[in-house]
């Protein structure tokens, strides 16, 4: 009898472990959203009106859904592939002057997965 109780809890054991593996989180796809990199010129730096921006977007990018504002007002953009990523460059609306003014990156790669990023600039008067 004690044999045989033994073999059930064996069994049991056994089963749960192969089901517990079919649950794990490993098994789910994570979605790897495109990088934004390389802001120039930097955080927080001072720039005159209409000052010209840049920055990096991964190859993982879809250059076509790359969309940037500034301050709310949308920014026209300049985009080149070079190697293995999109040189990104736009410079900021006129109407901008004085204060502070954060530029907005919105982007989703070529496997659906959305990033967003961006930075502060000073706009001198």
């Amino acid at each position: 009898m004690k044999k045989f109780n033994v073999l059930i809890a064996f069994i049991l054991v056994s089963f749960s472990t192969h089901v517990f593996a079919y649950g794990s989180s490993s098994s789910k796809k994570a979605c790897a959203k495109p990088r934004l990199t390389q802001f120039t010129p930097a955080h927080l730096s001072t720039v005159t009106p209409q000052s010209t921006f840049s920055f990096l977007a991964s190859s993982s990018a879809n250059p076509d859904s790359i969309k940037v504002d500034a301050k709310g007002q949308s920014v026209e953009i300049d985009i080149k592939k070079i190697k293995n990523s999109y040189s990104v460059t736009g410079a900021l609306p006129a109407s901008l002057q004085g204060g502070y003014a954060r530029i907005n990156i919105a982007v989703t790669g070529t496997n659906n997965c959305k990033a967003k990023d961006g930075w502060l600039l000073k706009i001198e008067n």
